[in-house]
């Protein structure tokens, strides 16, 4: 009879047990998932100080810029600061009375007391969550090319070929939204569009494709491509803006990491003109490197530009390229990082803090995520450098008006 009322113990507590773990278990299934945010609302008492090392006059035409965009949307369309959801009226008011307290040329002073008392600041999370961006730049690059190939202008310049076709897979099941494949209809199916390597040895028809023009230097349209847009000016006298079209849908694959990996330019070294100043030194080499990047951009051309991901003109050194899955575009953002100090000829002779406010206006094939931005530079032999040796970390914050402040208020 003992041995028979030990045993049931023994069973009740071995019931209860699981009982508990169970429960536990359930506790914890039930638990809402604390998801991590790409920006953090913050409190006005951890708002940066807000310097501007520039004038104004090129952030108000990058705030236009941004204007026509918004202008054009439906007036509920809605723009996501981390949970937080504002529409596009509530966008247009924020940089509208941004732009008409500035028109008054405000003390640094006088400019953080305005956005304490009238906007919220959103900081991005960063690539690890502790707010740390790593900020690289771009810039419009001149060429010089023809209209006619030549044995000196003899690289094309694409245009989109008429056998390049893009899928959205949307269209065949929602789990598939946001997502494309690109690539060539042959028979009766699609297969991937040619890399670049085959693209190099001639594998487009040439009743599939356009030539823009001919380009005299491949590594200059190696890079022409990275950058996205850019002038080829012609032996003619007259040049051609030439504005990202589409891709080959191929994935980028940076030449600059496999310079690093195979010991050739030292990480602290890389830049775009270590990498320019190797392969015209090692010829021999060039082809072999620039196909190590499978991804390779058709063109199209414009009146004006360069032109970002929202068509609008981008403005040196206002305009910056961001992940459009994350952040605001068109929104009024503001940085604070690194920028070089350098002569006429493009040497660095240090490097100075970079504050200023500027837009959210373009993207970029290698922009993911919130620990990373990229600035456009604009044109010239500053630009270049800027773009080329710009890899420094620093911070990025988005400032939108309180719904609750008034036009009437901003216009005093």
């Amino acid at each position: 009879m003992q041995k028979k009322i030990n045993l049931l113990l023994i069973v009740f507590c071995l019931l209860s047990f699981l009982v508990s773990v169970l429960a536990g278990c359930a506790k914890i299934k039930l638990r809402p998932e604390e998801k991590p945010t790409a920006i953090v609302k913050l409190s006005s008492l951890n708002y940066p100080d807000f310097t501007d090392d520039m004038n104004y006059e090129n952030l108000d035409e990058s705030i236009r810029q941004s204007l026509s965009y918004l202008l054009k949307k439906p007036a509920n369309y809605k723009f996501h600061f981390a949970n937080d959801v504002y529409t596009a009226s509530q966008m247009i008011a924020s940089l509208e009375n941004f732009q008409k307290f500035i028109a008054s040329r405000p003390s640094a002073d006088d400019l953080r007391k305005y956005i304490n008392i009238n906007y919220y600041v959103y900081k991005s999370a960063g690539s690890n969550g502790n707010g740390e961006v790593l900020f690289t730049g771009y810039y419009e690059p001149e060429l010089e090319g023809s209209l006619l190939q030549s044995d000196i202008y003899k690289y094309p310049v694409y245009s989109i070929p008429s056998d390049l076709v893009s899928i959205n897979l949307s269209l065949f099941s929602p789990k598939y939204k946001g997502e494309k494949i690109t690539g060539r209809y042959t028979g009766q199916t699609v297969v991937p569009y040619y890399e670049r390597k085959e693209i190099e040895a001639g594998a487009i028809a040439d009743n599939k494709v356009c030539i823009i023009a001919w380009v005299k230097d491949p590594v200059a349209l190696f890079f022409l491509q990275i950058q996205g847009s850019g002038k080829i000016n012609l032996d003619n006298g007259e040049s051609v803006n030439v504005h990202y079209h589409a891709s080959n849908g191929r994935p980028y694959k940076s030449i600059g990491n496999l310079l690093i990996q195979k010991n050739i330019i030292a990480r602290s070294e890389m830049s775009m003109q270590s990498i320019r100043e190797y392969l015209n030194s090692n010829p021999e080499k060039m082809q072999e490197i620039l196909n190590y990047n499978p991804s390779y951009v058709f063109f199209k051309t414009e009146q004006g530009g360069p032109f970002g991901c929202l068509q609008v003109k981008l403005t040196p050194e206002r305009s910056i390229a961001l992940d459009r899955s994350i952040f605001p575009l068109s929104g009024l953002a503001y940085i604070e990082t690194s920028k070089p100090d350098a002569d006429e000829n493009g040497k660095i002779l240090g490097w100075a803090k970079c504050c200023k406010f500027v837009l959210a206006q373009d993207t970029g094939g290698a922009i993911r995520g919130p620990g990373r931005a990229d600035i456009f530079w604009g044109n010239g032999k500053y630009a270049e450098t800027a773009a080329g040796n710009m890899q420094h970390k620093g911070t990025l914050y988005f400032l939108v008006l309180k719904p609750d402040i008034k036009i009437t208020q901003m216009a005093k």
